[in-house]
């Protein structure tokens, strides 16, 4: 028992270091121009803030191209003609037809709790 107690501790200690060691910035090498015109990588949203933003997107008039945009924006469509039926409101992307797509988005959405607009 002793020893796992033991080896958890070294364990813990070591993801602490790697973690407390911060790696250089990337930028320190580029020149100042160079740096400024990088594009800052993109996170990926909390799935919250999909909700939210795909809940906004009903406040557009239903079966308008608007509220389409609207949720193409907040998920890109990537259609696929030999998707399956979506099971979730991230795979109404591969759905190719704008009116099945819309439907798809809808069905889902009104479907969710009605969250806190951020």
């Amino acid at each position: 028992m002793r020893r796992m107690l033991a080896f958890a501790a070294v364990l813990y200690s070591a993801a602490a270091l790697a973690q407390s060691s911060a790696p250089p910035p990337a930028d320190a090498e580029k020149p100042a121009a160079e740096a400024k015109s990088a594009k800052p990588a993109k996170k990926p949203a909390a799935k919250g803030a999909i909700a939210v933003r795909l809940q906004a997107c009903q406040d557009i008039e239903d079966g308008t191209k608007g509220r389409l945009d609207c949720y193409d924006a907040v998920i890109k469509p990537e259609p696929n003609p030999k998707a399956p039926a979506a099971k979730t409101v991230m795979q109404c992307k591969f759905t190719k037809e704008e009116d099945e797509r819309l439907n798809c988005y809808n069905g889902f959405v009104d479907s969710m709790p009605k969250l806190p607009k951020s």
